[in-house]
């Protein structure tokens, strides 16, 4: 555990820390036995419908049932003696062998169950397509068995060592108002953001969720791609196409929470409270009105950890946002808790079950693909969550940097522009543990649910639907275009491992996100992208994209290799500046003042080169610095020593950036 353990303020709790490591390690040794713990992550090869030799094959866990058939199109939906399932001896399991002449590809079914005192009619919990009838609106399996299975075309590219990510969901990915398709993601929106500059494409709502303007976090079906969008294999074709442009492809793992629904998700699947999740109160996720997975159970290990393996095998995806991690690592969700002191996460307070699964999750997803990503969005700041297995760590590849973007926020609404501290500002874009990596963001699709705003709209409110043309100059856009950009700067320059936005905020997405519902109308007008605000070269929106590209593309010349080294934080100038690599960072935060000839002192250097600024006009700006200068470093006495220095030019809100020649 060498790096965990050099935070001294953690000795106090080696033994709780190596106690959860080897609980893991045992567990999986236990579950997994002479295998390896992913091989044994493969109950979605049992479990399910499966053809296979000449038959139909269908397994399902349901330890409280007393009897169960396969109801679909296949019976006309009665109860059919040929489609019985009955208890496997000696387990909990119930099955059934169909001929294969009996069932096709594109039946509906369902199950129809019995238990002591009830009965009622499920989904299969391994099914792997569903779909909502249009006028009864209620779920069914489907068979998904098309003559041609899909050939894979293209190798998953190599796992960039910057990932630069774009948060996308495919539904609301058009311009029209309706649901987006796969098709229509893989051909309009892919090539936008492999144009952007991005490498790394993380998908939301893709796991089966029966209401939409849920953004997929209630998860219904574990092993079902969201029909809504299109077919398995459609899915399929958008991944690969993105293997193909060099994109690495993420998708978003709730298994923090389940929905409630009993016909068509898991609650109450075999008419007990605690097949899948903790019985009675334990079991109910208050804030989010969803059940809680009982991580302790063997079964619910089998196929929360399968269900890690499935995609990876099935659709090729390239690794994981794990959704509402601190909710599952604490008894109480982490709702309301600053986590101001480590006794915090040893005080009895946390789920060691869930901390259990979580490092198994991170072992199979990385013995199925060592270059796979996983990434926890943590709020707690947990020690060890982004810290490798080997060293008493969960074993997450990253953490979302969650602060990050609540800084920005508060900035924007709740602090002068003449009270930005430059310090304070540096501090909270660089803070984060030393084991570590995080995912830097000034915004994800978070900040923009009902109720917030994209950050451009928070800077520019009511100015964005009539200030946004090329030639007008009000005040209010001015401030938004210019801080838009460097805190995207900022934040990208001195992130501590990765970079996220979201699908658009890259251009100034305006207003916010409201999915369909009773309350809007079931209005699609905020669920959509309005992609013609960045194309149209008679809007300021496209300068914010272009230099978005232009950010990015210098971000991926090794800079990012070197830790970020402060140069200055004045604050009653209100100018940052620090290095990364062999490009420095200058801005000027001062809402008022500009700087001429501004002393920075610089690591040794034969001179610097302009490489770019926000205030170029391309990018919105007012053009006010020279393009393509060279600063040639004098040398100054500071504090007793000779240093170098050169002197810039820095426009009130503007940011600079120089590379050592």
């Amino acid at each position: 555990m060498p790096h965990l353990l050099d935070d001294e303020y953690l000795r106090p709790y080696e033994s709780a820390i190596r106690g959860r490591a080897d609980h893991a390690k045992a567990r999986a040794r236990e579950l997994a036995g002479s295998q390896s713990l992913a091989d044994w992550a493969s109950a979605h090869e049992y479990f399910g419908l499966h053809k296979r030799n000449g038959k139909w094959s269908f397994r399902e866990w349901a330890p409280n049932a007393t009897s169960m058939w396969l109801v679909g199109d296949f019976s006309k939906w009665k109860i059919d003696p040929r489609f019985e399932c009955f208890r496997i001896p000696g387990t909990d399991h119930w099955g059934c062998d169909i001929p294969s002449r009996l069932i096709k590809h594109g039946d509906n079914y369902r199950l129809e169950m019995r238990w002591d005192g009830g009965h009622g009619e499920r989904i299969p919990a391994y099914a792997r397509y569903v779909r909502q009838d249009p006028e009864s609106k209620l779920f069914c399996a489907q068979v998904y068995a098309p003559r041609q299975k899909y050939v894979w075309k293209h190798k998953a590219p190599p796992r960039p060592k910057v990932p630069f990510i774009y948060e996308a969901h495919v539904g609301m990915a058009s311009e029209d108002e309706k649901v987006a398709t796969y098709t229509e993601f893989r051909d309009n929106v892919l090539p936008r953001i492999k144009a952007a500059g991005y490498n790394v494409v993380q998908l939301m709502a893709i796991m089966e969720h029966p209401y939409y303007g849920s953004f997929g976090y209630h998860v219904s079906s574990f092993f079902a791609a969201s029909s809504r969008f299109g077919t398995p294999n459609e899915l399929k074709s958008l991944i690969d196409t993105a293997h193909g442009m060099g994109l690495t492809v993420i998708m978003d793992l709730v298994h923090s929470h389940a929905v409630k629904n009993e016909r068509d998700g898991l609650s109450l699947f075999d008419g007990t409270d605690y097949q899948y999740f903790h019985s009675g109160a334990k079991g109910w996720h208050r804030a989010w009105d969803s059940r809680c997975f009982d991580y302790g159970k063997t079964d619910v290990l089998h196929f929360l950890l399968s269900n890690c393996r499935f995609w990876l095998d099935e659709y090729r995806f390239d690794g994981y946002r794990f959704d509402g991690v601190t909710s599952m690592l604490f008894w109480d969700h982490g709702l309301g808790e600053a986590f101001t002191n480590y006794g915090m996460y040893f005080n009895g307070s946390m789920d060691d079950d869930a901390w259990c699964y979580l490092n198994l999750a991170n072992r199979v997803i990385h013995e199925v693909n060592s270059n796979a990503i996983t990434i926890a969005e943590d709020v707690s700041g947990m020690p060890g969550c982004a810290a490798p297995v080997e060293d008493c760590g969960i074993g997450f590849d990253f953490r979302m940097a969650m602060g990050e973007p609540d800084y920005w926020f508060r900035l924007a609404e709740k602090v002068r522009d003449d009270d930005w501290s430059m310090g304070g500002l540096f501090w909270e874009l660089t803070n984060k543990r030393a084991e570590e990596k995080v995912v830097s963001y000034v915004e994800s699709h978070d900040q923009a649910l009902v109720g917030g705003k994209t950050f451009f709209f928070q800077l520019a409110d009511a100015a964005i639907y009539w200030g946004m043309a090329k030639g007008q100059n009000g005040l209010e856009v001015e401030r938004a275009i210019a801080l838009h950009k460097m805190a995207r700067l900022a934040t990208c320059a001195l992130n501590g491992g990765a970079y996220l936005n979201f699908m658009g905020n890259e251009f100034g997405h305006p207003e916010w996100i409201d999915f369909p519902r009773l309350e809007n109308g079931w209005s699609y007008h905020h669920a959509r992208r309005q992609w013609s605000l960045r194309d149209d070269p008679n809007l300021r929106f496209k300068g914010l994209a272009d230099f978005d590209a232009v950010m990015l593309e210098a971000m991926k010349g090794g800079c990012l290799a070197s830790a970020p080294v402060l140069l200055a934080a004045n604050e009653p100038d209100k100018v940052l500046a620090f290095t990364r690599g062999d490009l420095l960072f200058a801005f000027n935060f001062n809402p008022t003042k500009s700087f001429a000839d501004y002393g920075v002192i610089v690591p040794p250097a034969t001179k610097w080169r302009h490489l770019f600024d926000s205030d170029e006009e391309r990018f919105g700006g007012q053009n006010r610095i020279a393009s393509g200068g060279e600063y040639i470093p004098e040398m100054v006495e500071d504090r007793g020593e000779l240093v170098q220095q050169i002197k810039l030019y820095l426009p009130a809100r503007t940011a600079v950036v120089l590379r050592r020649a």
